[in-house]
């Protein structure tokens, strides 16, 4: 029952099909001038529509890098690193935080957050993220920028945000000087480009000290004693191995971890002439050498320290005597070994030399032998890397870059511009391998283009869907319009193919050759244009964690699809007519060439001579 009732709706659709067929034959200059229009269409809806590299995704997973303050101290920012992470922990859509720092500079950390499943939290892992970055920005002194974790990513460069543009310049100055103005200028342009930071590390704090030369003389001290005293007291030296069965470890040398957290930590040093020996009361003799380490904090005096204080750094030293005596009785499995010597006499710091703090460059960054800076970016809900690109060039525009600064998208954003723009070229050689391999499976230069004329519609249809569902067109959407370009030429060929045989085989005239083809092949145009739409469809409903990757396939294909089989069914017939009409003249036009007409000569003699 139900088979007969959709034959004989078919039946009816069939027969109002033909109807609609004769009709636009009959009016095949309107026809001609739609799909001209289509064609312009196509081109102003491809250079509105936005552009990006691929979709974002959401995996369940979101990275962040946090950037501190350039002058930071370790533990600072550990406390920075425990803060912010029990802010993301308090977001009902979390499920786990996981964060490290030291890793590239002092002030630099990463953090892993999973979130929990896509039924559980109801929102994307994009929402997570400006849902929690107003919180986050309430933290002074550092900053964490999220990114959602994606499957595909092209590049290796590292940057606190997904996308990266950067700065070079022969002039380091101009460079330092121009970068922030560029930052802070990207920041008018909130709708289109967000998460803006640079790798510029010039604020780093550096500690300079100057030797008074004469009064270490006097003192009788060297200019590499005091390095050295000072290389033992900060510098984390590895004076000695220490062995087992199953490992080795360092023994690292410096002073308690309070007095080197600030630089006024150095007005507490004294430098110890021990019997006269200018280097120190330790020495510690290594395999290569020996290293002098004279520096005492805070146990020379009780005036620069309370009591409490000073007896416990007293017990250090006491502490620190009994160690050194049991490793020299003991020897411990170490490769070097300490005494000590006295009596002493104790030199402050402030009578040897002086210090500044000043600000200093953490790192400087190079590329293709120039001096540069990299401005990372995220893109904000709904915008596009064509978007981003264009606020970049405006801000230079706004605050007047000089040209001795160049500036380049690196990374992902690198290779989304070269992809863009040889997508042309990419459509353009797809077309032109169809048409040659349509020309020498019909012998003929002329009815390949008629199938090629059903594409203008399906790109219509592409880029109208995109639009419709707010989707940039992306690699991923370039790939399935080269996905229409098979599957919807298919409809000309099933029509082009029974009207070549009906006029080669049958003797049966152009028009009603196509319109005969037409109608014979509506049923398997319908039944494959209907296949592909279903097959498509849960691709763009983009359901499932990770889907949004495969959306814009499903998005294009679709769309194409569907607005592509209502045009093609009237606009092939019509092309296909014209076409033909085109190729009868040209063969009687070159029929009348001299040559062909010498040809004609030719062979006709032998049949002359013959009959006589």
């Amino acid at each position: 029952a139900w088979s007969r009732r959709i034959g004989a709706l078919f039946d009816h659709f069939k027969d109002a099909y033909a109807r609609s067929l004769d009709a636009a034959l009959d009016h095949a200059r309107l026809v001609i001038l739609t799909l001209i229009a289509l064609l312009v269409l196509n081109v102003f809806l491809f250079r509105l529509l936005p552009s990006t590299f691929f979709p974002e995704q959401d995996t369940g997973i979101l990275i962040g890098h946090i950037v501190a303050d350039q002058s930071i101290s370790f533990p600072a920012m550990k406390q920075k690193l425990a803060q912010l992470q029990s802010i993301v922990q308090r977001d009902p859509a979390v499920a786990s935080v996981a964060g490290f720092t030291g890793g590239r500079s002092l002030n630099s950390a990463v953090v892993f957050i999973e979130l929990k499943p896509l039924a559980q939290r109801r929102i994307s892992a994009s929402e997570v993220v400006n849902r929690l970055r107003p919180k986050l920005n309430r933290v002074s002194g550092a900053r964490l920028f999220l990114q959602a974790q994606q499957d595909l990513r092209v590049g290796g460069r590292e940057s606190a945000s997904e996308y990266q543009y950067t700065l070079t310049s022969d002039d380091s100055q101009a460079l330092f000087d121009w970068t922030p103005k560029l930052v802070a200028a990207l920041g008018k342009y909130a709708g289109k480009i967000q998460d803006v930071n640079s790798d510029l590390q010039q604020h780093g704090l550096q500690t300079y000290i100057t030797i008074d030369r004469r009064t270490a003389a006097r003192y009788g001290f060297q200019p590499n004693q005091i390095d050295n005293t000072l290389y033992d007291a900060f510098g984390q030296r590895t004076v000695s191995t220490i062995y087992n069965p199953l490992n080795q470890y360092f023994v690292v040398m410096e002073v308690a971890p309070q007095y080197w957290q600030y630089p006024r930590a150095l007005n507490r040093m004294f430098f110890s002439r021990a019997a006269g020996n200018p280097t120190g009361t330790q020495q510690t003799r290594m395999p290569g050498g020996t290293v002098s380490g004279g520096a005492r904090t805070g146990s020379a005096t009780t005036a620069q320290s309370s009591a409490p204080e000073g007896n416990t750094l007293n017990a250090d030293a006491q502490a620190n005597r009994q160690t050194n005596a049991i490793s020299n009785s003991k020897g411990g499995g170490s490769s070097g070994s300490a005494d000590s010597t006295a009596p002493e006499i104790m030199v402050p710091f402030s009578a040897l030399a002086t210090y500044t703090t000043s600000h200093t460059a953490t790192q400087v960054n190079h590329q293709s032998g120039m001096v540069a800076a990299t401005l990372s970016f995220n893109l904000p809900p709904g915008g596009s890397l064509s978007q981003a690109a264009a606020a970049i060039d405006q801000a230079t525009r706004d605050i007047g870059m000089p040209a001795s600064i160049h500036g380049a998208f690196a990374g992902a954003a690198q290779a989304y511009t070269s992809s863009m723009g040889t997508v042309p070229l990419l459509v353009l050689a797809a077309l032109v391998v169809v048409y040659i391999v349509l020309g020498i499976l019909y012998e003929n230069t002329i009815h390949p283009i008629t199938i090629l004329s059903t594409l203008p519609s399906a790109g219509i249809g592409a880029t109208l869907a995109l639009l419709i569902f707010g989707t940039p067109i992306s690699v991923i959407a370039m790939i399935g319009i080269i996905l229409l370009i098979g599957i919807v030429k298919k409809n000309g060929i099933m029509m082009v193919d029974v009207a070549i045989h009906l006029q080669r085989d049958m003797g049966v005239d152009a028009r009603r050759a196509i319109h005969e083809a037409a109608l014979l092949r509506l049923r398997p145009i319908m039944m494959t244009t209907a296949a592909a739409v279903l097959g498509a469809v849960p691709l763009a409903a983009g359901l499932g964690q990770g889907a949004a990757l495969r959306q814009p396939l499903g998005i294009t294909v679709m769309g194409g699809l569907i607005l592509s089989q209502v045009f093609t069914l009237y606009t092939t017939p019509v092309i296909y007519l014209y076409l033909d009409r085109l190729r009868l003249r040209v063969t009687r036009w070159s029929s009348t060439l001299p040559w062909n007409r010498r040809s004609g000569a030719t062979t006709s003699k032998p049949s002359l001579s013959s009959g006589k």
